[in-house]
């Protein structure tokens, strides 16, 4: 089994988003039983918070369904998910600096930590998924429609691998 686990900052916009958006793709494509999935945010500010109004609107609206809490990322998780996914820059150096932490404590990691953007099809450059909290409805969207295609790229990634 591939564990996967989308991150961002507060588990309550990003990360449920494209935690829900592959969900739907990784069962589509009968892989649930191969590749298992979720999210966390790097900050405690949403602990057992529904996903933000906004990103719910958008996944409703895209027919795709969502039951996801926000927590905040574990030690455990680095041991856990063989690949860790941050939303941008900021994400992806706070799960590196935890990292290392782990690994000068002894943790034997396996989290592979890679920005969602890597996996933004036809894209020159790796992008950061920006934060929609203070935009409105259609900055949502505007992030639907970069992750749908990036969790559509990394489900094709990893289903070549199981």
């Amino acid at each position: 089994m591939i564990h996967v686990l989308f991150v961002c900052l507060g588990n309550i916009c990003r990360s449920p988003m494209a935690e829900a958006i592959f969900a739907q793709q990784v069962t589509h494509a009968g892989l649930d039983q191969k590749i298992s999935w979720d999210s966390a945010g790097t900050a405690n500010y949403h602990p057992g918070k529904k996903p933000d109004h906004r990103t719910l609107q958008v996944l409703t609206a895209h027919g795709i369904e969502t039951a996801h809490r926000a927590r905040q990322i574990t030690d455990q998780d680095f041991e856990r998910f063989e690949l860790m996914l941050a939303m941008d820059q900021s994400n992806f150096n706070d799960l590196q600096r935890r990292a290392e932490a782990l690994r000068r404590e002894g943790y034997a990691l396996k989290a592979r930590i890679e920005k969602m953007g890597t996996y933004e099809p036809q894209q020159p450059v790796v992008r950061d998924v920006p934060d929609p909290y203070y935009g409105d409805l259609k900055d949502f969207e505007a992030v639907y429609q970069m992750l749908e295609p990036a969790c559509a790229e990394l489900l094709q990634q990893l289903q070549a691998r199981t």
